[in-house]
């Protein structure tokens, strides 16, 4: 069997895993897809897009464009191929207007609403603007005006979002927003103005079970929404992570159905926002402290290989020689153990690859990774 191989393989038994870990007639509805072909080389495709919601018990899902070669002006060329794809799921797809503040964006949003689109995407980072641009205003009045959902990118590569995201809000009352990557650039701030506001969402689109334990903490159960970033987010990965995450912080099954998929489904039907109760979790984590090393180790190989980069400074060897020690938790050391070792069998066999089988061989050994880090990270001491 070739790596690749038993890559996949191992992957399938986590797919299993997260089967058994669903809550019970659980609706899953995913706030954060893409289409096309970004200009950082992702490429998400509409067919696999479906198998993946097939494969795992989607409803349906909320989908917009990437970065696009051919976004200028405005998104527009983009814009219409998700309507497209929208069209073409047969509402399972529901497609969102990617706008640019620089391209007259208002006519842009007006012209695809009235064809069909469902909700507005910014990403003050790829567009570059900020959150106190006056362009913005219009906007939100437009989504208040259409009653629609604005999704907003809320990850990597910001300043300080929450002090300007928030007047926007107090602005246009009944805005319904979501803020994507769990709000990590400015969570704490953008939890503290924006938590118990209803109709104001985090996904769950992130790397870490961290970053959602923090947010958990910190906001109502009632304003998180499950999300992949497809392409981006691989599964079982996504779900492994929020789910594990959720019931680590104490989320019931009720609450974790509304995560996975029946509070998106409200904002899908327009509803009322539900009804806010108390963050749930703690601001400590206890872990084992072999698994707070492999953590560690892990972080220090991740930026080698999402750059594709060797591993010069052999940290994923670190973690994988520190699965090896046995301190009562042997099930979790030994799957540990084996996801780390795959990956480095992948990552040092991608430099003799073509291009194409570097990008799948990569992308392969990252979500092995990831794995090891969400048993790591989740294991309690």
């Amino acid at each position: 069997m070739t790596s690749i191989d038993r890559a996949r393989a191992i992957v399938e038994t986590y797919e299993a895993e997260l089967r058994s870990e669903l809550p019970t007639d659980a609706y899953l509805f995913d706030v954060h897809t893409h289409l096309g072909n970004d200009i950082d080389g992702m490429r998400g495709r509409y067919e696999e897009l479906s198998a993946l919601l097939d494969r795992f018990g989607f409803s349906g899902a909320f989908v917009f464009c990437l970065d696009e070669p051919d976004r200028e002006p405005g998104f527009c060329k983009p814009n219409d191929r998700t309507l497209a794809h929208g069209e073409g799921s047969k509402g399972r797809l529901i497609p969102f207007v990617r706008l640019d503040l620089t391209a007259s964006p208002i006519d842009e949003a007006r012209r695809a609403l009235d064809l069909g689109a469902r909700g507005i995407k910014l990403h003050p980072r790829a567009q570059a603007f900020a959150l106190d641009d006056e362009r913005l205003g219009p906007v939100f009045e437009l989504a208040v005006e259409r009653g629609v959902p604005i999704l907003i990118h809320g990850g990597r590569g910001l300043p300080p979002i929450a002090e300007n995201l928030e007047a926007l809000v107090r602005r246009n009352e009944g805005v319904r927003l979501i803020i994507a990557h769990a709000g990590i650039a400015d969570m704490a701030a953008l939890a503290g103005r924006l938590g118990g506001i209803p109709g104001v969402y985090f996904d769950t689109s992130v790397w870490s079970a961290l970053d959602l334990l923090d947010l958990f903490r910190q906001v109502p159960p009632e304003q998180i929404v499950y999300a992949s970033d497809y392409p981006y987010g691989r599964q079982p990965n996504s779900l492994l992570v929020s789910i594990r995450s959720a019931r680590l912080a104490g989320f019931d099954d009720d609450r974790l159905r509304a995560m996975l998929g029946g509070t998106a489904r409200g904002i899908v039907e327009g509803e009322p926002p539900p009804t806010l109760t108390k963050p749930l979790g703690g601001s400590s984590l206890f872990q084992p402290l072999t698994f707070a090393r492999i953590h560690q180790y892990i972080s220090m190989a991740v930026p080698m290989l999402w750059l594709r980069q060797r591993d010069a400074i052999g940290a994923l060897g670190l973690a994988a020689n520190a699965s090896r020690e046995r301190d009562g938790h042997a099930t979790e050391s030994e799957q540990i153990q084996e996801l780390l070792a795959t990956a480095g069998e992948l990552w040092q066999e991608a430099p003799e690859l073509t291009e194409d089988d570097r990008v799948t061989v990569m992308r392969a050994a990252i979500q092995l990774v990831n794995l090891a880090d969400l048993i790591a990270v989740t294991t309690r001491a």
